[in-house]
């Protein structure tokens, strides 16, 4: 998951880091859930492929701009520049490279606040769970053992959660200085990284045998697979700032394979053993699926601190785009006001988005597949075309280029399609709000199964 923000000249070490933290979010563990829609042999392997691409599609776009930034004398660019400055490559583009520009600051904008409207779902989904079973929270992690929360006192539905987390996170925006949350920050990227070991233990540890799972899932699903699994693998927009701001830009190819190499691991294994752990019943976060007892509500609530400072530094891209040009209409006097106000009124509208999708799954795959598809498949392909095309550019890496950007555009098609499918269909159904964790997880799946067959004919 993408966190694009501008670090000091920095390290090996603090670049790969910095490359880890912005891959490794939320995206991360609805990874067992898009493995469940492609099925236990097929849900790796394509996660696997799909870390190779990523990986050749960051390269490509790091290479791009070396290049363009020689050409165009700069020392370094903005992925919406190097677009810019592609397409003023080709000489029928030319007259319209700014919208190149516009394009992929409008797909960040989308991005980003998407990533925002699925920590809205998370928080909210998360701690109702803590709130609802905090009378029956034991020290005992394997009484339960469906490995599902048991809900014992019904409590609000979650879009009223989301509505107290909503004073919170405008207040949080209102921060002038990202520097002021770095402690946090630091704070919650350590007990998010203590979270994330216990729940690789509590999995690993929960396996039943024999594994009765498909191999393969059902062909109206993979859809969602490839808009979760997108979305997770979404750090190119992080990887031009941190390849500027190294001390040695030179040695950032390796840290991208070392650092992707390991953000792959992590997501085929915790995708596939967490699917094998809990099952048809893996939720939209396998946080949801972790048993009623402190040690793994303390996990739920330690991520969920994390996510919230995390909420700040996804909500900074969009601000600094959007909000600039507006200040820049009024008067000084005035500037303060207008900029907490439009900051306020952007955390309302991603709250508004969350609220009418408030399946943690379904907003996932919709970011992924709306916005990340054409940011780290759709996009770099083509720009490397535009880039090189009269340099030689070989038959065998342009038609590599099309494939890989014709099925991210697939992807971006089916997985819009499906995803608003199933969001339209769980709003029109009858299930209560209130029911458990464990029956609102096999409701959801249920209503996938029984979704009207003329949606995928």
């Amino acid at each position: 998951m993408q966190k694009s923000l501008f670090f000091p000249p920095s390290s090996f070490c603090q670049t790969l880091i910095h490359l880890l933290k912005g891959n490794i979010g939320t995206g991360l563990l609805g990874l067992p859930l898009a493995v469940k829609n492609a099925g236990l042999v097929l849900g790796p392997i394509s996660l696997l492929c799909m870390g190779v691409v990523a990986i050749n599609c960051m390269q490509v776009l790091v290479k791009c701009s070396h290049h363009l930034s020689i050409k165009m004398n700069r020392p370094s660019l903005t992925y919406g520049e190097v677009v810019q400055y592609g397409m003023e490559n080709v000489s029928w583009l030319r007259r319209h490279s700014q919208w190149g520009k516009q394009t992929v600051n409008v797909f960040l904008i989308i991005t980003q606040l998407g990533f925002c409207c699925v920590y809205f779902v998370f928080l909210s989904d998360n701690i109702k769970q803590v709130v609802e079973a905090a009378n029956a929270t034991t020290f005992n992690c394997h009484m339960n053992h469906t490995n599902q929360t048991q809900v014992l006192v019904p409590s609000f539905d979650s879009r009223l959660y989301m509505l107290c987390f909503l004073p919170a996170l405008i207040l949080l925006v209102f921060t002038p200085d990202l520097r002021y949350l770095a402690p946090l920050s630091l704070v919650a990227n350590l007990l998010m990284s203590t979270s994330l070991i216990l729940i690789y233990f509590y999995s690993l540890t929960n396996i039943t045998y024999p594994i009765n799972l498909p191999y393969v899932g059902r062909a109206k699903d993979y859809p969602l697979f490839f808009g979760t699994a997108i979305f997770a693998f979404e750090g190119i927009g992080v990887v031009l700032p941190l390849e500027n701001k190294m001390q040695r830009p030179q040695s950032f190819i390796p840290v991208l394979y070392l650092g992707m190499g390991i953000v792959t691991f992590l997501y085929i294994s915790l995708g596939t053993i967490g699917y094998m752990c809990f099952g048809e019943h893996i939720g939209g976060s396998i946080t949801l699926n972790l048993p009623n007892c402190w040690m793994y509500q303390a996990v739920k609530l330690l991520y969920s601190f994390g996510i919230f400072i995390t909420f700040a530094l996804q909500f900074y891209v969009p601000a600094e785009i959007l909000i600039p040009p507006v200040l820049a209409r009024v008067s000084q006097r005035w500037e303060k006001a207008v900029d907490l106000l439009l900051r306020a009124v952007l955390v309302i509208f991603t709250c508004a988005l969350a609220i009418l999708i408030p399946e943690l799954d379904l907003v996932i795959s919709l970011v992924g597949s709306v916005s990340s598809s054409f940011l780290a498949l759709i996009f770099p392909p083509i720009l490397q075309i535009l880039t090189f095309h009269t340099e030689g550019l070989s038959p065998l890496v342009t038609v590599r280029n099309i494939i890989i950007s014709v099925i991210g555009f697939i992807g971006f098609l089916t997985g819009t399609y499906i995803t608003l499918c199933f969001s339209h269909y769980d709003s029109v159904s009858t299930r209560s709000t209130t029911h458990s964790p464990h029956t609102h997880t096999h409701t959801h799946t249920h209503t996938h199964t029984n979704m009207p067959a003329l949606l995928f004919s």
